[in-house]
């Protein structure tokens, strides 16, 4: 992202005092920005003489964030995109891949919502276990709620051979994530490493699927209240996330959680609000009849396919419960 000096000529506020107050706190570009935790940065800027200004250079900094980098796509770029040759990878679900014409496709933002013990985290990790066997792809899995469990993602595989489990085990790699700076921190490393491995021909297994489980438990504790900063950061990694799909063709799957619609007839909707709705290529609303495993897969949005299409499968149970 630019150094903050670019923002100059038509953001006042982005003047040489605010750029000194943002590099005394090692603050040099927009993501430095970003990476920083802005509540402490602003208390920071409210000790100053010249605070009233500083907090409105904050402000400014997370309005231009939000206008940015919204994540949008006009015509020619969508179409331009599904011409890509890029591959559908199986989420390990018949039904689900028939749903989705072959299953979750590369350089897309696929999401899943459902409410709490619906099978988020379970689907999350079948998908896991089939990319990393069926096509034989690294997976990277950030996990936000101590739910990833390798025993589980073992008994997905359709192979009976330790050796051959193993090797599908070895080709997922957790890291537990608690917050968004962090989340924003492993979204640009994961860039620059993806970036190194093409420039220097490095021949490793390709990363074919990013899950992050789940994004709302990172977002929701941020936004609220009348400040931006909440929101443009929930913006930035949207935009983190389509970046990486689209650059380096990779099948990002997300989950979130339901809250009260409100409305008449309309028991929940999606987490997140109206800005976060935009981004997901993808979004699958899951619901499940807890008193068996049997569950519904709708699809909410979706760049080439009718909205309200479904399907009916199976979550299998677990002794640990379902999120």
């Amino acid at each position: 992202m630019a150094p903050l000096k670019h923002l100059e000529k038509e953001n006042p506020f982005i003047d040489a005092s605010f750029r000194h107050f943002c590099a005394s706190h090692g603050i040099l570009t927009v993501e430095d920005f970003l990476l920083h935790d802005l509540y402490q940065l602003a208390a920071f800027a409210d000790r100053q003489k010249n605070a009233d200004r500083l907090k409105e250079g904050i402000t400014v900094m997370l309005s231009l964030v939000e206008l940015r980098c919204r994540p949008w796509l006009n015509g020619m770029e969508l179409l331009e995109d599904l011409q890509r040759n890029k591959q559908t990878l199986s989420s390990g679900d018949k039904g689900v891949d028939s749903l989705l014409k072959g299953g979750f496709r590369e350089g897309q933002l696929t999401e899943l919502v459902g409410p709490s013990s619906s099978g988020k985290t379970q689907f999350c990790m079948q998908a896991a276990a089939s990319v990393a066997e069926k096509h034989a792809g690294r997976v990277l899995y950030l996990d936000t709620g101590n739910s990833f469990s390798a025993r589980r993602i073992a008994q997905f595989g359709s192979s009976s051979e330790t050796s051959l489990g193993q090797k599908v085990i070895s080709r997922i790699s957790c890291h537990t994530v608690y917050d968004i700076y962090t989340m924003l921190e492993i979204l640009q490393g994961l860039d620059v490493t993806l970036r190194s491995q093409v420039q220097t021909n490095v021949n490793e297994q390709r990363l074919r699927l990013l899950v992050v489980d789940s994004i709302s438990s990172l977002i929701t504790p941020i936004l609220g209240g009348s400040g931006s900063q909440g929101r443009a950061l929930m913006v930035a990694v949207g935009y983190m996330l389509k970046k990486l799909a689209h650059e380096h063709s990779i099948a990002i799957l997300v989950t979130n959680h339901t809250v009260g619609a409100g409305g008449e007839g309309v028991k929940t909707k999606p987490a997140l609000g109206e800005t976060w709705k935009s981004i997901p290529h993808v979004r699958l609303m899951l619901s499940r009849d807890h008193k068996n495993s049997n569950c519904t897969i709708s699809i909410l949005k979706h760049t080439s396919m009718p909205s309200g299409q479904t399907v009916r499968t199976t979550i299998r149970k677990d002794n640990q419960q379902c999120v």
